[in-house]
């Protein structure tokens, strides 16, 4: 096992996040939308324009998300995801881009492992932790 991704769902409104991402984090945002899908004439129930997957791409990082669990989403605290920066600079921008309408847990730190280290919940409730440790070489 190499690495392990999250993916997130959404119930109508992945386009619009995976698109806010893309802004705050860069890289290339790949969308497949049910319409669009070799399963676009067996689904029903799902609008057309619904994101079947979506990817987001940079570097190492990769994204992944859909619209396709429906009215079951239940949104919760049981997933967070954390990004490691290489930069001061890098931690400061996209901790500002994603805390744009929602809402900061913890501000940026300097921590006592040697860490600047914050959280906060985007305007699509999804939990994030920012991670710099200005030890690393």
């Amino acid at each position: 096992m190499t690495q392990i991704n999250p993916y997130l769902n959404f119930n109508g409104n992945c386009r619009e996040a995976m698109t806010f991402y893309q802004q705050c984090l860069g890289g290339k945002l790949s969308l497949q939308t049910v319409g669009h899908s070799a399963m676009a004439a067996q689904v029903l129930t799902e609008p057309k324009e619904c994101i079947l997957h979506a990817s987001l791409t940079r570097g190492d990082l990769l994204l992944m998300a859909s619209d396709m669990i429906g009215p079951s989403l239940v949104k919760g605290n049981s997933v967070t995801l954390t990004i490691n920066f290489s930069s001061e600079t890098e931690i400061k921008q996209t901790f500002a881009n994603l805390a744009n309408g929602g809402q900061v847990i913890e501000p940026l730190t300097d921590m006592s492992w040697g860490a600047l280290f914050g959280t906060l919940t985007d305007k699509f409730g999804i939990s994030w932790m920012f991670n710099y440790d200005k030890n690393q070489m």
